[in-house]
């Protein structure tokens, strides 16, 4: 009931999702993107990254089989997509076979499995797919921000970031002067999230198949559901970024003429009064919160019971994307406080939620969502008063974040299994030790 109640939520969401594409930007997704991705083009990411997922549930020998079948469906299509398509930018050579071997696997669960192997079969299908539909949701949410909101409270943003130092400008400045090697290195981990947190999380699903069961939390979970809720915020508190509103733009959307002024990253903005400003229609409006910081804060989390390796990989993803969200002008200072403080709220909740709805988990995603909303209305209500008293407000949101970070510490090392000292039997009076 439970599986069968999800997936008419699901699909009654994935349904309006499709109606609102169409009567906003008359682009056909998601439900007509995927049945696209089955024959034309589509990007190679997200499919083979939920392929992956799915095979956490097979064995050593269905998984090569599921990836040579994957990989031999897109050699057929290669040529005839080449000679049709051309050999363009835009036109990505592989990608079609995880659709067929994903949809394939689920009719194989349906007709040829009982069970629990039945349960198990369509779980691993559905993580899979709900990777796809993720980033094509994710996607397309973006491109609804842009010609829903015309307007975008940039100025407001920017004054609050005076109460932080106005880090993008500096930070912007710092990565211009590493020039191509660190701009180059940042680009590649802030364009390879993704692939990042599938590595993560075929760490963490790595027994799924010998234990016949999911872990109870995993990183899927929270990845999933921080790109669920973080476009409603969007839409709520619709912001471009310093190097769009105060700088040329990038990716060819945006521009100085749309700008309010031409200062990223040189000068940052002079306080002023703050009011809405007008944008284009291409521009997604996903700053607040930094959904990229949310993201590198939860694969961050999630290694920190892995291995060494593991453990600094998170860290350094962590530490690159926070720079590379600044440094490339997509984010201001305080987006990135709101995004850690959004990510901690969910994972918190989520497991208190698997330990049985516990009292202190709950509290403290209660808190946390209050910190989030008091960050927001302090950015949209007061940001004049943040950047005339930097002293006081700096470290105010600093002390709210460093709150939320240490409850969520203090709380998860109470739910970590506390393990018995072992027992010295003392010597016996009268017995030798020696023999």
């Amino acid at each position: 009931m439970l599986w069968a109640l999800a997936a008419v939520v699901a699909l009654a969401f994935v349904i309006t999702l499709e109606i609102v594409a169409r009567r906003s930007s008359g682009d056909p997704e998601p439900i007509a993107d995927w049945v696209k991705d089955a024959i034309f083009s589509p990007k190679p990411g997200p499919l083979y990254g939920g392929l992956a997922l799915m095979m956490v549930v097979l064995t050593w020998r269905q998984r090569l089989v599921a990836a040579g079948a994957a990989i031999g469906v897109d050699a057929v299509f290669m040529p005839v997509r080449w000679a049709i398509e051309g050999g363009t930018a835009d036109v990505h050579l592989f990608a079609s076979g995880p659709v067929w071997v994903m949809s394939g696997y689920a009719v194989i669960a349906v007709t040829r499995r009982t069970g629990r192997e039945r349960v198990l079969l369509l779980e691993g299908v559905g993580l899979g797919l709900l990777l796809v539909a993720g980033r094509k949701a994710g996607d397309n949410w973006l491109l609804i921000t842009a010609k829903t909101r015309p307007m975008v409270l940039d100025p407001y943003v920017a004054a609050a970031d005076h109460a932080l130092g106005n880090p993008s400008f500096l930070v912007g400045r710092l990565v211009a002067a590493t020039d191509p090697v660190g701009t180059h290195v940042l680009d590649l981990v802030y364009a390879q999230l993704a692939v990042a947190a599938v590595v993560v999380a075929l760490y963490q699903l790595r027994n799924v198949r010998v234990e016949r069961r999911f872990p109870r939390h995993h990183l899927v979970r929270t990845f999933l559901l921080i790109g669920l809720i973080g476009p409603g915020i969007y839409m709520l508190f619709p912001v471009v970024g310093p190097v769009f509103a105060y700088g040329p733009g990038a990716s060819g959307t945006g521009g100085v003429q749309w700008a309010v002024a031409d200062l990223w990253p040189g000068t940052p903005p002079s306080i002023g009064s703050p009011h809405p400003v007008p944008y284009d229609g291409l521009t997604p409006r996903n700053c607040m919160p930094s959904l990229h910081t949310a993201w590198a804060t939860a694969i961050f989390i999630h290694t920190r019971t892995g291995p060494r390796v593991l453990r600094a990989a998170g860290a350094f993803w962590l530490t690159a994307t926070l720079t590379a969200t600044l440094g490339f002008g997509y984010h201001y200072g305080v987006d990135l406080v709101a995004g850690v403080v959004f990510t901690l709220t969910i994972e918190v909740a989520l497991r208190a939620y698997d330990r049985g709805r516990d009292r202190s988990g709950l509290l403290l995603a209660a808190y946390g969502a209050t910190v989030f909303t008091a960050l927001l209305v302090s950015y949209r209500f007061l940001p004049v008063d943040m950047a005339r008293h930097p002293w006081a407000f700096g470290p105010l949101l600093l002390l709210a974040l460093g709150s939320v970070v240490h409850g969520y510490l203090h709380v998860t090392r109470l739910w970590e299994p506390r393990t018995a000292p072992a027992s010295h039997p003392e010597p016996q009076p009268g017995l030798s030790t020696v023999p």
